[in-house]
């Protein structure tokens, strides 16, 4: 239960902190910037997401996981990465649909997040397994993806409506 309570703790303060940059920081620049140079950072910092596969490596952690844990939550995010990537380069190149693209990365990017600690907590993975170095996975790194995940989330309901005036002025162009 200690190892739980930790767990919890931990998570908690580093989106609290997490949350406090972004508001901070991070907002008041992207809001300086066009829509696609603003999601751009977002969307390239979601790609480390990678790391999520590591949960699949029992070599990684002192014991294995459980399957029904380990594969969601590292093919998951082994999808959002590849849906990061195909809407950061569809933005990048103006497609039409890109936004829509970026909507169902982060659809999905949030859902995977969900269903992670969801089965998480249902495992009790943090006082069940001996996590190792993969604690800070779910401890340090997720937060900080799901601040970005919001942000992206953010960006789209306030400022979506310029993409799509930035193509139809410049038909072609690329809308930086």
């Amino acid at each position: 239960m200690f190892a739980t309570l930790i767990f919890g703790m931990q998570v908690v303060v580093n989106l609290l902190l997490y949350s406090l940059v972004a508001r901070w920081h991070i907002q008041p620049r992207l809001k300086q910037l066009p829509l696609v140079a603003a999601l751009t950072p977002l969307l390239l910092f979601q790609v480390l997401r990678t790391m999520g596969a590591t949960f699949l490596l029992p070599g990684v952690v002192g014991t294995a996981l459980p399957e029904g844990f380990a594969a969601p939550g590292a093919y998951g995010d082994l999808l959002a990465v590849t849906l990061a990537l195909v809407s950061l380069f569809a933005l990048r190149r103006g497609w039409r649909g890109a936004l829509i693209l970026v909507w169902v990365f982060s659809i999905i990017g949030l859902l995977d997040f969900l269903s992670a600690f969801t089965l998480g907590i249902s495992f009790n993975i943090a006082a069940n397994y001996a996590l190792g170095p993969i604690w800070f996975i779910p401890t340090f790194a997720v937060p900080a993806f799901v601040v970005a995940q919001v942000l992206v989330i953010i960006l789209l309901v306030t400022r979506g409506h310029e993409y799509t005036v930035a193509r139809r002025q410049k038909p072609g162009v690329q809308p930086v």
